[in-house]
């Protein structure tokens, strides 16, 4: 049995529909998520993949309504955890969601973690705040937390500042408190983009630990389609603010099925001598995002491309196995879909 097998008839822990977030600039309308719906397990880990600007962080964010608004408007959608739409909850009520039912990691640990105070203040912080532990109980709890992300003589650092750590040490850090509360959800937003590959390794190997040993559900935020294949059980791959295939992630790399996946795919080398080409790289540029995509959005970098792309934009069709595509083409009979 598959990872994604073993957890697919688990209850979804967050349920995401239709949800659409646009920026209104003094440019105009820039329509950054569109219509964008998915579930997460609990303990299955969901990739979010695709290149810069192809909305999987506004999305997120989305969800838990971390973006400055104005410019940024939620304008239609339910997300749901544990049957609670959090787009109708009020400022205060979201605070206490996050961090402590849904933990965020974010890409860069130095400008995330605040260089005034020590590692010790900022892990405490959301034990009282969220727990109401006292002052000597969180303490205590935050050095379990550093131990348990893998920081040697854990009590002994609570005293030290982000400078202090290096660059895999402050990603750790941040693992910790957002893991503090136990949430029900995490989210890693390219969580080891600035560290070698080295450190990624470890880190990666500390999130499937987490996993493991915490059974929350996980979506984890990235451009590097290698690092999903080893840790996700589904993908999600999003172009132009909306999702243009989800799959199992075995599923995904055998049979891509959106011609933006299969050049994904092709610009990755291959490590066992198989591909002997060249790499390719995908023509063209991602469209601008200030008109709603009423046509397929990846059809001008497209070599499948013909006439209906260019006036309707495709649903996500379900083709089995838990794999659905959004694309006007079918590659199992080569020709436009019936």
């Amino acid at each position: 049995m598959t990872a994604a097998e073993s957890v697919s008839n688990l209850p979804p822990v967050l349920q995401v529909e239709a949800l659409r977030t646009v920026f209104r600039t003094r440019d105009g309308t820039i329509h950054a998520v569109n219509d964008v719906s998915f579930e997460l397990g609990a303990g299955e880990l969901l990739g979010v993949v695709g290149e810069s600007g192809s909305g999987k962080s506004v999305t997120m964010m989305s969800l838990m309504k971390l973006l400055p608004m104005p410019p940024a408007e939620i304008v239609s959608g339910r997300v749901m955890l544990d049957g609670t739409d959090l787009l109708t909850l009020d400022d205060r009520r979201m605070r206490a969601v996050r961090g402590g039912e849904v933990g965020f990691i974010f890409q860069d640990p130095m400008t995330s973690l605040n260089p005034v105070f020590t590692v010790g203040f900022q892990l405490m912080e959301p034990l009282r705040a969220h727990l109401g532990l006292s002052k000597a109980r969180a303490r205590e709890r935050a050095a379990e937390l550093l131990g348990l992300v893998g920081i040697p003589s854990p009590a002994d650092r609570l005293g030290d500042y982000p400078h202090q750590f290096s660059g895999g040490m402050r990603q750790r850090v941040m693992i910790a408190i957002a893991l503090a509360c136990d949430p029900k959800v995490l989210i890693a937003d390219e969580p080891t983009t600035a560290l070698d590959v080295t450190i990624q390794a470890q880190i990666l190997e500390l999130i499937r630990k987490l996993r493991r040993e915490l059974g929350m559900g996980i979506i984890w935020i990235t451009h590097d389609l290698g690092v999903v294949a080893g840790i996700a059980d589904r993908v999600m791959v999003m172009y132009g603010g909306q999702i243009v295939e989800h799959a199992p992630v075995a599923e995904l790399y055998a049979n891509p099925r959106h011609p933006y996946t299969r050049a994904l795919l092709e610009t990755l080398p291959s490590l066992d001598g198989s591909r002997t080409a060249r790499l390719k790289s995908i023509s063209g540029q991602p469209p601008h995002l200030s008109d709603y995509p009423a046509a397929c959005p990846f059809r001008g970098r497209c070599a499948h491309a013909f006439e209906r792309c260019e006036r309707e934009n495709p649903p996500l069709f379900e083709l089995g196995q838990g794999h659905q595509a959004a694309c006007w083409w079918d590659f199992d009979t080569g020709g436009p879909r019936g």
